[in-house]
């Protein structure tokens, strides 16, 4: 998985523990290790969910202030409308 290079630090703190990406299909796995910046995460759960129903407690876990950011960010792969379906990862830091 890949992360923007300003959030890699959020990252390693444990800042951040949630992505969401519009993906045609899963690029990382449940148990899945990836190297992010100086530490790597282990993916914990991946499910696929419509953008209104991201939970706004997951707006700062993902890096972001609000909501409308979190949209912008994830729709570098195309437009986001309520009812798009987004992969949610949601991960931890393991060294």
């Amino acid at each position: 998985m890949e992360f923007s290079r300003e959030l890699h630090d959020d990252i390693a703190a444990g800042d951040i523990t949630v992505s969401y990406r519009l993906w045609r299909r899963p690029h990382a796995k449940v148990g899945g290790r990836y190297r992010v910046g100086r530490v790597e995460i282990e993916v914990d759960r991946m499910e696929l969910v419509p953008f209104a129903d991201i939970p706004e407690d997951d707006v700062p876990r993902a890096g972001e202030l609000d909501r409308e950011a979190l949209r912008r960010r994830a729709a570098h792969a195309g437009p986001i409308a309520d009812d798009t379906l987004l992969y949610r990862i949601a991960f931890h830091v393991v060294g």
